[in-house]
């Protein structure tokens, strides 16, 4: 017994001497931060979305202190953040176009067709390493949440029929989403550019309209709508120009198959002709 007592006093002792050594070389030794960097970490918004390039927010934070670093890198931030990094640092601070991440798939479990019953892990990626996925559209978002999973905003959501939307209030254009999808369907787009295809598919129409009901068909209905030439079909797709694009919302009018989305409604809604705005004016 006085053994195990004496056992227990020499190690007690000893941790004692180790725990008192390194706390004095934790306080001898410590490296003090640059205060400036502390400053960047606190404004930061701590999500560590990897957005900026860099590994989190504090790693950010030694590149722009120590590394003249872009200050328009932090996404979830925004404009707010920019200005306090700038005055932080003491430069002028440079405006960020605010985006938003756009889904070019409209397809969801009722409109479109599977080619078989997928029983595998729920995960997009897992569900693609298998014969591209279970859809019979090659490009087809497959909606089992990759995207949501590592979205830190609560910006993506996976609605009652399958269908994958993005939430433009919370989504902060931090691009995780697009890392995250298999079949490239996501990208970032300007916030005041709501008009988007919500489709990916090069398929000739009458092919791709078997298997997806919403897909784009290639009739060039949107590209004849357009005065603003903002938007061509080239290999049975539409795509859009957003360096010419005014989201006046006429290819989302003439869309037969309703693949051309917009989020916001207003620019749908009728608009008096100049005539009848002048006669309303007088």
């Amino acid at each position: 017994m006085e053994t195990i007592l004496a056992s227990i006093a020499v190690i007690s002792g000893l941790a004692g001497i180790f725990g008192f050594g390194l706390a004095y070389a934790n306080k001898r030794l410590a490296v003090e931060k640059d205060p400036k960097i502390q400053d960047l970490e606190e404004i930061l918004p701590s999500v560590n979305c990897g957005a900026c390039g860099y590994a989190g927010c504090s790693a950010y934070a030694e590149a722009l202190a120590n590394e003249n670093a872009d200050t328009t890198l932090c996404a979830p931030g925004g404009s707010d953040v920019i200005k306090k990094i700038a005055s932080i640092l003491g430069v002028d601070a440079s405006e960020k176009t605010p985006m938003t991440a756009r889904i070019y798939c409209g397809g969801d479990d009722v409109k479109t067709k599977i080619k078989y019953k997928y029983n595998g892990t729920y995960d997009c990626v897992s569900a693609n390493a298998l014969f591209g996925g279970f859809l019979e559209c090659p490009t087809g978002c497959l909606g089992l949440g990759s995207c949501v999973k590592v979205c830190n905003f609560d910006a993506i959501k996976i609605d009652e029929n399958g269908n994958t939307v993005i939430i433009d209030e919370k989504c902060t254009g931090c691009g995780a989403c697009v890392l995250a999808c298999p079949k490239h369907l996501i990208e970032l787009v300007a916030k005041n550019k709501p008009v988007f295809v919500a489709c990916n598919t090069t398929d000739k129409g009458g092919v791709c309209n078997k298997y997806c009901k919403v897909s784009c068909i290639g009739c060039k209905k949107c590209e004849k709508a357009c005065q603003d030439d903002a938007i061509h079909v080239n290999n049975f797709l539409a795509k859009i120009d957003y360096d010419k694009c005014t989201a006046c919302g006429a290819c989302v009018k003439v869309c037969p198959t309703k693949c051309i989305h917009t989020n916001d409604p207003s620019i749908l809604e009728e608009k008096p002709s100049p005539k009848e705005a002048e006669k309303v004016a007088v």
